[in-house]
């Protein structure tokens, strides 16, 4: 799959530069916060929109800033 590029998720370095805990962010996003460390290790294999709408309201930013393609190495 690496040959199309791959998706980034930068869940980790949002909330280190937002300065807000993992436990408060899994209870304003009403997420688990096993789901919240999947995302932070790039672990998950399908993107939840509803997820990603909310933790851009809840860390104040946009789609962008939250999810990067990486493209494939030549």
């Amino acid at each position: 799959m690496e040959q199309y590029g791959t998706i980034r998720i930068k869940l980790a370095e949002l909330i280190e530069d937002r300065g807000i805990s993992k436990n408060k962010l899994s209870h304003r996003a009403e997420m688990q916060r096993t789901q919240i460390n999947h995302y932070c290790n790039n672990t998950i294999t399908r993107l939840d929109t509803d997820v990603l709408a909310r933790l851009c309201t809840v860390l104040e930013c946009g789609i962008g800033d939250l999810i990067e393609f990486v493209p494939p190495k030549k």
